[in-house]
């Protein structure tokens, strides 16, 4: 099955990176079980709007980026991929701290040696692995969060209340809550998998080209028909594992009178004494997984956005000497979110400047996707229909409710 899944599977699982990992613990250690709503109302905005981006990438052959290019003036695409850029260095610098302290926590040792490493890793198998089988490799890491999974179920967890509180929350609206519901749609809904979606469809849409497949119009409905399946389990997916880690920190940080938990490797530590070695080393070894996910997406989609930006060559499938200038991307990207963990800079306000950013360039960037996909100049007569143009502007109208109110809150 998971090797029928392409793009949407890989997108949905790089959501829940160490940044959201620690969102998601704070999520349930703060305010317990009233904040699970937010992951189930969230799933069909995501979808909808992560459809959206897919259909951009695999009907026009081309990544968001060269749309927006092509439909919009240049300081419009050139200040949000520079935002892009900046969010997901941060974003990448954020994970491999994370990633590094994890391991410190399992191993002992250096957590900034541990950090320079993962990042190595991320980039030499990027730049040397050809993307067909480094795809497969991100295919099967996904499994990694199903340790989160696991953890609920080595501790106990009152189901009825946990049922009670997604249909009912019991949640004041302070400024705490509504920042918190604010970081979860903002974690949740994250314009780099609006990016990287795109592109993989149209990589994938290069693929079949270049092998002389004859692109019809009941082919077309097939691959609409797997694009739509393949978001839905990504999507769903991605969201099941945020549940899980917001539901085991309520069911073993809250109900401990544990409410501050600012990283992910820090709500690893605070299982043990709660949960056993057992669930420590799952959510821990999860933690790594999904960096080693993440990491790659994250410098993938700044680099996809960059070069066609350009109309330079891009591609993991090209060797380096073939797309020096998307390679060079991704090296910036993640070379500088590692030298940024040596530096004075505050990882914690950090990551939450990443999270103002991404939550402020997501609001233009839909409202950019749906135009995009309601215009026959763009689609052909593949514009989306009616069902999803509503959900992608629910979601568009959600996002924006969040900023305001984020705004309004900081």
């Amino acid at each position: 099955m998971i090797e029928r899944l392409g793009p949407g599977l890989i997108t949905g699982a790089a959501d829940d990176d160490p940044s959201g990992i620690a969102t998601y613990s704070q999520a349930g250690a703060q305010f317990g079980f009233g904040m699970l709503w937010t992951v189930v109302f969230t799933y069909p905005l995501m979808t909808g709007i992560q459809m959206v981006s897919a259909r951009l990438g695999c009907l026009t052959g081309r990544g968001l980026a060269a749309n927006i290019k092509a439909q919009f003036p240049k300081p419009v695409l050139y200040a949000i991929v520079g935002l892009l850029l900046l969010a997901n260095t941060i974003n990448i610098a954020a994970d491999i701290a994370a990633m590094g302290e994890a391991l410190r926590l399992l191993l002992g040792g250096s957590s900034h040696v541990y950090s320079v490493t993962f990042g190595a890793m991320c980039l030499l198998l990027q730049v040397f692995i050809p993307y067909q089988r480094y795809v497969r490799f991100l295919k099967w890491l996904t499994l990694a969060l199903l340790a989160y999974v696991a953890v609920v179920f080595t501790v106990s967890v009152p189901w009825q209340q946990v049922a009670t509180r997604v249909l009912w929350p019991d949640l004041a609206l302070t400024r705490e809550s509504v920042m918190m519901i604010v970081a979860v749609f903002g974690t949740t809904i994250s314009p780099y998998l609006f990016f990287w979606q795109a592109a993989q469809e149209m990589e994938d849409l290069r693929h079949l080209h270049e092998a002389g497949v004859v692109i019809t119009h009941e082919s077309s409905r097939g691959h609409l028909k797997r694009i739509r399946w393949d978001t839905y389990i990504g999507m769903g997916f991605s969201n099941l594992i945020a549940f899980f880690i917001i539901l085991s920190a309520a069911a073993t940080l809250n109900r401990a009178g544990i409410t501050d938990i600012q990283t992910s490797a820090q709500a690893a530590e605070a299982l043990r004494p709660l949960a056993g070695d057992f669930a420590f080393l799952l959510f821990s070894l999860g933690i790594i997984g999904t960096g080693m996910l993440a990491v790659p997406v994250l410098a993938g989609s700044a680099a996809y956005a960059v070069v066609e930006s350009f109309d330079w060559s891009s591609g993991l499938d090209k060797k380096l000497h073939e797309a020096k200038e998307f390679y060079g991307i991704i090296a910036f990207a993640t070379v500088g979110g590692v030298l940024l963990n040596f530096t004075p800079i505050d990882p914690i306000k950090a990551l939450f400047w990443s999270a103002v950013i991404n939550g402020v360039i997501a609001l233009p960037i839909m409202i950019v996707m749906m135009l995009l996909g309601s215009n026959p100049k763009v689609m052909g007569r593949w514009v989306i229909g009616k069902r999803l143009r509503w959900l992608g502007w629910l979601a568009t109208l959600v996002m924006l409710i969040a900023v305001v109110a984020m705004l309004v809150t900081i």
